[in-house]
């Protein structure tokens, strides 16, 4: 069997409407839009209009808030870090932090720093400079001999 020769099972593909291209197509003449009315026409934008009713939308509370910018960090977990150790990709003996996490491979680029995830143990003693920790990771990190160096919180007043 050749690349060429490979095709879709019978019924899986359907071809695309092709509206407005004759009455021999079924779907010539108004298009399937029907005859007359806002509807048929092009431009249309009235979902959400109930008839002057008030709209659904508009009757119920608003609820809730969204953080206009918020921050994207790379979340990392112990066993990445741990194969990274293993394949001598991090020097256990400096300190982890996103630029290293970066040049060893573990992540693609920074965006607002790293987050360290308790996914997997830890066996090395490492040090890291990172953006935030789960506590369980913190927890594993000390055990194994470890330090997380997070940056401090500004008190809410």
């Amino acid at each position: 069997m050749k690349l060429n020769e490979l095709s879709d099972k019978d019924g899986a593909t359907h071809s695309r409407k092709r509206v407005g291209r004759g009455i021999g197509s079924g779907l010539g003449k108004t298009g399937g839009r029907g005859v007359k009315g806002q509807k048929s026409r092009s431009g249309v934008s009235i979902n959400g209009f109930e008839g002057g009713q008030m709209p659904l939308y508009r009757r119920l509370p608003k609820r809730g808030f969204k953080v206009p910018f918020p921050k994207e960090f790379n979340v990392v977990s112990l066993a990445r870090i741990q194969i990274a150790i293993d394949a001598k990709k991090l020097d256990a003996k400096e300190t982890v932090t996103a630029e290293a996490l970066v040049k060893a491979g573990v992540i693609r680029r920074v965006k607002d720093g790293v987050r360290l995830v308790s996914d997997g143990d830890l066996k090395a003693k490492v040090a890291f400079d990172i953006a935030g920790a789960s506590k369980v990771a913190v927890e594993k990190v000390e055990k194994a001999g470890g330090s997380v160096k997070v940056p401090e919180k500004p008190a809410a007043e």
